[in-house]
């Protein structure tokens, strides 16, 4: 067994016995050995007992456990802490710069045992008021976080938008660059990507190649088949295609689709005889096609809606008239009631919905039923202040594990709108979950049903359920469904929007937005819309402010009766 093998289990050891609170002195006993064995010259599993004790820092207990780690290939300290230990905070361990300490106090006080929620806490600013954190110390765990998931292969979407931003910059400051796009799954604005891919037509692959490796912007992993692959900073795979000018219209399609969407356009006719077409339009055009957008391009419907002449008028950013589920210093947001207001003015809403927590969530700052009240009151200030602007009064409520809401009939009767949510009890059968949604669902006070799987994207599958059950229970009990355009979560799923469709279960794209600057994620939520086909006709929150009090009233009326 090679001495870092040691070590490291030694370190692993060290941090899980720190982390349940053991004895400081035997840590970093422990934590010390590791790193003495980590550079000592000799062969550490070659030596014996004797030998092991009389190194400096080792000492009888820690050779003992050595020998069993050498005999054994384990310890039984090490692995009673691991099963004391939930697997996400083993992965969190891994994350260097984020040590026991801090990882033991985010567990215990705020619950958090895994890196997607960890991530998410930074998003929300949750760990700026918790002593020994701060602004700098939350921005630096992101940072972690963010390199660590880079580092798996997959990242964000917002990830590759913001390198995507550096690259077109650079770009523009090249004279032989005369065409290029966005191309892939980059494109089709996939949620989860695993590379940013560009076209781009040069005169010059191998020159502009050289060009691209001493930028500063990627490390170079080589030219092959006319596609340069490189790496960002923090591990994001970037691919370059090139192409002929005279041939980037053809090329940017085949780029661009889906294997699956190539493959439909393929059975219409081969594509082989647009290689020369002008643009993306005419090779549609040519195939007896309306134009497909992007997002569209997986290979579901999107070809024969556009055979038939019955591609939706998908939803755009410009059609929202408001933006529901936000949160605000009431519970765990970081900006007021009318910052939150006034930010929407600037983004051009005509109104919000204030969803702060509900009671049950104590780790959020839950209203009480007297907040509420204090609440409601300063949104009928503001309402009158802000005048033609318009807060509903809304709550995030809690979905308990029996499916009921953590407020009565008298509190839920006070709001404008409730969206029901699953927080806590995450762990649970697809039968039980599935059961647990419906319930809140048919509780008549519940006017939109939040985040359906409570999924965090690349850190949280989320619980399985039955969706087409959920769905249906929806539109029995007219219940909007969430696409929570928070970019680590976007459910809704954006596949399952046209099953909601058939259903005729309106979307609403909601930002779950805990700051102000987090409203802007209503772009990802709209992107991941279009991709599912969502017309604007079928998004709730494009209807004008009256059209939404008249749903919302409506609703409360007959749960009233």
């Amino acid at each position: 067994m090679e001495n870092k093998i040691i070590a490291r289990t030694l370190r692993l050891l060290s941090q899980l016995m720190e982390l349940h609170g053991g004895n400081p002195f035997k840590v970093r006993s422990v934590s010390n050995a590791a790193r003495k064995i980590d550079k000592f010259p000799q062969t550490i599993s070659k030596l014996n007992p004797d030998e092991l004790e009389k190194i400096e820092g080792i000492g009888k207990s820690i050779a003992a456990r050595i020998v069993e780690l050498l005999e054994t290939g384990s310890m039984a300290e090490l692995e009673a802490l691991k099963a004391e230990t939930p697997e996400g905070i083993l992965e969190l361990l891994s994350i260097k710069g984020l040590g026991p300490r801090k990882i033991q106090i985010l567990w215990k006080q705020l619950g958090i045992d895994n890196a997607g929620e960890l991530y998410y806490a930074c998003n929300e600013n949750r760990l700026i008021e918790v002593k020994g954190f701060g602004a700098k110390t939350q921005e630096e765990i992101k940072k972690l976080l963010e390199f660590t998931m880079n580092n798996h292969g997959k990242f964000h979407y917002p990830a590759a938008l913001s390198f995507g931003q550096d690259l077109e910059s650079w770009f523009g400051q090249q004279p032989e660059l005369k065409i290029w796009s966005p191309t892939g799954e980059f494109r089709r604005c996939g949620e989860v990507l695993t590379a940013i891919e560009y076209l781009v037509s040069v005169p010059d692959e191998a020159g502009f190649s050289n060009k691209l490796k001493s930028s500063g912007l990627l490390q170079e992993t080589g030219l092959e088949n006319g596609i340069w692959t490189g790496f960002t900073p923090t591990g994001m795979k970037v691919r370059i295609h090139f192409a002929p000018e005279n041939e980037f219209a053809h090329r940017l399609l085949c780029t661009t689709g889906s294997a699956a969407h190539l493959e439909q356009l393929q059975q219409v006719d081969s594509l082989e005889h647009y290689r020369t077409a002008k643009s993306e339009q005419e090779i549609y055009q040519g195939l007896g096609l309306d134009y497909i957008v992007p997002e569209l391009r997986e290979g579901l419907q999107e070809v024969s809606w556009s055979a038939s002449r019955q591609l939706p008028a998908l939803v755009q950013y410009d059609d929202l008239k408001g933006c529901l589920h936000n949160h605000t210093t009431y519970s765990d947001g970081v900006h007021s009631l009318e910052e939150m207001a006034l930010q929407c003015i600037q983004n051009g809403y005509d109104y919000l919905g204030v969803c702060d927590h509900s009671k049950s969530a104590f780790y959020a700052g839950g209203l009480s039923e007297e907040r509420v009240l204090e609440q409601h009151e300063e949104i009928d200030s503001l309402n009158r202040k802000l005048h033609p602007f318009r807060i509903f009064k809304g709550i995030e409520c809690d979905i308990l594990y029996d499916g009921s809401l953590d407020y009565g009939p008298e509190t839920l009767s006070r709001f404008d709108f409730v969206v029901a949510s699953i927080h806590s009890q995450l762990k649970m059968t697809e039968e039980k979950a599935t059961s647990r949604l419906i319930t809140a669902i048919e509780n008549p006070f519940t006017t939109i049903l939040g985040h359906p799987t409570s999924r965090l994207l690349l850190a949280r599958e989320g619980y399985q359920i039955d969706h087409r059950k959920v769905i249906d229970a929806c539109a029995e009990n007219r219940v909007i469904l969430e696409l929570n355009a928070n970019p680590l979560r976007l459910d809704l799923d954006w596949r399952w929007i046209q099953y909601a469709l058939a259903k005729q279960v309106m979307i609403s794209i909601n930002p779950d937005a805990h700051r102000k600057e987090s409203l802007e994620d209503m772009r990802y939520g709209v992107l991941a819309a279009r991709k599912g086909g969502l017309p604007t006709s079928a998004c709730f929150n494009a209807l004008t402010w009256e059209q939404a009090e008249s749903w919302f009233k409506l609703k409360k009326e007959k749960a009233i009766q």
